[in-house]
């Protein structure tokens, strides 16, 4: 099947054009349905946060649940008009800020994009608005009309490359010294495989070190690169990057990218994707926590 006969793409091209409070709406409406009807991943939202706010009350946390969802439905449906909208419709909407002169001349770049709910929205404003090539890593999707539709996407606009995880880490390299610039978002959990146990808002988490060694093994300096969900569409911040990183510990580093990663989200704690299962791997006779 191709993915434009796919019946939820259809319709994804179908409300792109529609005006963005309408969207924005519509996604309220089902990020509070999905609350009540997806139980199990409910669980999982609330015991990141508990794990990772234990000082809020139960009631705060169900109330940054509830917001989560809503995140989640609406940066969902907002794929239709960043892959199907109109290119000026989305430089309206995407609006680049911060430290973009980081990006300039041909120097190796690896962005350290957390996984907010804006970050397809992110990719595509980079590829849209930053004259450079970029890289990011890709896994393929079980289905195939799906996997083509997120692959046409994602490489809608710029000079982009997507490298698949299985093809390991000489593509990446590669790219990064060819001058692309590296989309990498690196705070999830990937399994015990090459995955080190760093703290992440105290509670330890198997963290991919993949940040610190992309940077060492391109030459590059890392630059966080945050999305923000707003009323008028989403703001791409660009911070300064990093002048101490990466060192020659690559565990310091990962705990260091994780404490950095915490004061980003404490900024924006409803947007950051917390219906992943960030503590499934636990350390050697710790319990399971869902």
């Amino acid at each position: 099947m191709s993915f434009m006969q796919h019946p939820g793409i259809l319709f994804m091209r179908l409300i792109a054009p529609l005006p963005l409070p309408w969207l924005r709406g519509f996604g309220a409406l089902l990020g509070r349905l999905l609350y009540w009807l997806a139980a199990p991943r409910r669980r999982v939202v609330l015991v990141n946060l508990a794990l990772c706010f234990p000082n809020r009350s139960e009631a705060e946390r169900r109330a940054l649940a509830r917001q989560t969802f809503v995140h989640f439905a609406q940066a969902w449906l907002d794929r239709s008009w960043l892959w199907h909208g109109d290119p000026a419709v989305l430089r309206r909407r995407l609006k680049l800020v911060g430290a973009v002169h980081e990006f300039e001349g041909d120097a190796p770049v690896v962005m350290f994009a957390p996984h907010f709910m804006g970050l397809d929205a992110g990719g595509t404003a980079l590829s849209l608005l930053v004259p450079r090539a970029f890289a990011s890593i890709y896994t393929p999707q079980p289905n195939p009309a799906v996997d083509a539709w997120i692959r046409a996407g994602r490489l809608r606009f710029g000079q982009t490359r997507l490298c698949y995880r299985a093809d390991g880490v000489k593509p990446i390299v590669k790219a990064l010294r060819e001058g692309a610039l590296l989309y990498l978002l690196p705070d999830m959990n990937f399994g015990p495989q090459e995955s080190i146990f760093v703290p992440f808002y105290g509670v330890p988490a198997a963290t991919v070190p993949s940040l610190s060694r992309f940077a060492r093994l391109g030459r590059a300096k890392v630059v966080p690169v945050t999305t923000r969900m707003t009323p008028e569409g989403y703001e791409v911040r660009v911070h300064p990057a990093w002048a101490d990183f990466p060192s020659d510990d690559v565990e310091a580093d990962t705990a260091l990218m994780n404490r950095r990663l915490e004061a980003l989200i404490d900024t924006m704690p409803a947007q950051y994707y917390w219906v992943h299962k960030r503590f499934k791997t636990r350390p050697p006779g710790e319990a399971a926590v869902y």
